[in-house]
């Protein structure tokens, strides 16, 4: 955190995280008020004018509640964005001997974020089933879902700024437990409003560190 390259993207980052989120909130808390007529008029009470009023408060808390499970896909669409900057800031500082990368293009970037995102989408429908059945276990089911699936883009992207696609996935599977356990730690925080908001940053650093230990290693 003292470094200003971090501070600089952590900052970025979270405008862009708290303006995508209040976008969406506002978005459904008008709907429901224009859906939702301003007044009615009903036998023996009369006028009700703050249908309006009511349909916009019920729109701004649903937006709440749901940015708790939409965080997870807003942070797919930051790493994209941001994973050079946060990786390099991490390696200047504690990996000053590598040599600076180019980084991979915006089309490649954009690419692999959208498809990640896809995946993501389809997968947690299809938990969703399961989250329904095993209601008690819903939130370890979504943890350990989401766990696995950040752990393995999170890890798949930062490895392959330094290796090819093929030992990236080679490295990523030798040290499959681990980098589950580190994805499960970032999706708990990531589903805690305002704190699921630095957890992209801090989940691609992390990863960038848990690279550089297991390619060391092996």
């Amino acid at each position: 955190m003292d470094d200003a390259r971090f501070r600089g993207v952590l900052l970025r980052s979270l405008g862009l995280t708290i303006l995508l989120l209040a976008g969406f909130v506002y978005g459904i808390g008008w709907f429901l008020a224009w859906l939702i007529p301003g007044n009615l008029s009903l036998p023996w009470i009369g006028e009700i004018t703050f249908l309006d009023n009511l349909g916009a408060g019920i729109g701004v808390g649903a937006g709440l509640i749901l940015s708790v499970f939409l965080m997870i896909p807003v942070a797919t669409i930051f790493i994209g964005a941001f994973l050079e900057q946060i990786a390099g800031a991490v390696e200047a500082k504690h990996y000053p001997e590598l040599s600076p990368i180019e980084g991979a293009g915006w089309w490649d970037v954009l690419v692999d974020a959208l498809r990640f995102f896809s995946l993501l989408v389809v997968v947690n429908l299809v938990a969703l089933v399961l989250y329904l059945l095993f209601a008690p276990l819903a939130p370890f089911l979504f943890w350990a879902v989401n766990g696995y699936l950040l752990g393995r883009e999170y890890f798949q992207l930062v490895a392959m700024r330094r290796l090819s696609r093929q030992k990236a996935d080679a490295l990523r599977k030798q040290h499959f437990a681990a980098i589950w356990l580190a994805g499960i730690l970032m999706a708990i925080p990531l589903s805690i409003p305002v704190l699921n908001l630095i957890v992209p940053i801090l989940g691609v650093a992390t990863f960038t560190h848990q690279f550089h230990r297991f390619h060391r290693q092996s």
